[in-house]
């Protein structure tokens, strides 16, 4: 395969991985939220945490997307099997 076609294929992998690191995260983050936290608090209030367990899935999701993501630039030489997605100034 060529550049464009290793560039193209990496994009599309990242997203589905960043996007199924985010589900997980949620789920993971939701499980935790109704056995520890939803029992303690007023039947009303229990809503206000689905946000926050979103926003923090989100946040969670990018911290290890970056974490793979460096390990991965480590290991593979991104010049040889990579073409850039924005060209260089001129």
């Amino acid at each position: 395969m060529n550049k464009k076609a290793n560039t193209l294929l990496f994009i599309l992998g990242a997203t589905v991985f960043n996007m199924l690191i985010t589900i997980l995260c949620f789920f993971a983050l939701l499980m935790l939220y109704a056995k520890t936290v939803m029992p303690f608090i007023p039947e009303d209030n229990r809503a206000w945490g689905f946000p926050i367990i979103f926003l923090a899935a989100i946040a969670l999701a990018f911290l290890i997307y970056r974490f793979v993501l460096k390990v991965f630039l480590k290991k593979v030489d991104v010049e040889r099997y990579f073409d850039p997605i924005f060209g260089k100034r001129k």
